[in-house]
C-alpha cells in the first residue's frame, strides 16, 4: 500500500472514530470501540475501501499507533483523546518532573495567558520527548515546544495519565507550570 493512501486511511479512521461517527452512521459504545465489520461495510458510504487487511497496516504501522483492536480483533478503537473514545481504563499515575507540549508557534501567547485547554479533546496531550513535541506542533503550523513542570503538578495535586501509545495526558495546565 503506497504511504498516501495509507496516511489517507488513517485520517478518515481517525475522523470516523474520533470525531464524527455519525458521518457514516457508526455505533461507537461509551469506550470508543466500534464493530470491525460494521466500519468496513459504513466506509463505502464515503467511497472509502476499507479491508481487515488495510486496517491491520493502518493499526500496526501507523507512527504513533493511534488504534487498537480488541482481543479477538472484532472491535477497534482509536486510542484516549477525543469525547468519542473514553479510554476509562487509564489510572492516575506519578509523571516525570517535566514533559513537553507541541503546538504552533501562533498559540504561544495565548497559551502563556490561558493555560493549555484540551478544548475538543479529552485530555491535554504531552509527550515524554522534545522530538515529538516538535513533530506534533509541527502539525498546526511552526512549531514551538512548551516544558511543562510536571512535577509540580503532580505535587499540587493534579492527576496525570499515561496511555499505551506513549502519550501523558491531563485535564488543563495552568500557565505558572509552563516555562
Amino acid at each position: 500500500m503506497k504511504a498516501i493512501d495509507l496516511k489517507h486511511k488513517s485520517k478518515f479512521l481517525s475522523l470516523v472514530l474520533r470525531h464524527n461517527p455519525a458521518m457514516i452512521d457508526l455505533n461507537i459504545d461509551r469506550n470508543g470501540w466500534a464493530d470491525v465489520e460494521e466500519l468496513i461495510q459504513k466506509s463505502r458510504l464515503k467511497k472509502v475501501k476499507l479491508t481487515y487487511e488495510i486496517l491491520d497496516v493502518v493499526v500496526k504501522t501507523k507512527g504513533k499507533q493511534q488504534f487498537e483492536y480488541n482481543e479477538d480483533m472484532t472491535r477497534i478503537r482509536a486510542f484516549q483523546g477525543y469525547p468519542s473514545s473514553n479510554d476509562i481504563a487509564l489510572k492516575a499515575v506519578e509523571p516525570p518532573y517535566k514533559l513537553y507540549h507541541g503546538t504552533s508557534i501562533d498559540n504561544v501567547d495565548s497559551i502563556e495567558k490561558s493555560g493549555i485547554e484540551k478544548r475538543s479533546k479529552q485530555y491535554v496531550h504531552l509527550s515524554i520527548d522534545r522530538a515529538t513535541a516538535i513533530n506534533v506542533g509541527a502539525r498546526h503550523g511552526k512549531p514551538s515546544v512548551l516544558i511543562i513542570d510536571a512535577e509540580q503538578m503532580y505535587l499540587d495535586g493534579l492527576k496525570f495519565y499515561h496511555s499505551k501509545n506513549d502519550v501523558w495526558l491531563t485535564d488543563y495546565i495552568d500557565p505558572k507550570y509552563i516555562k
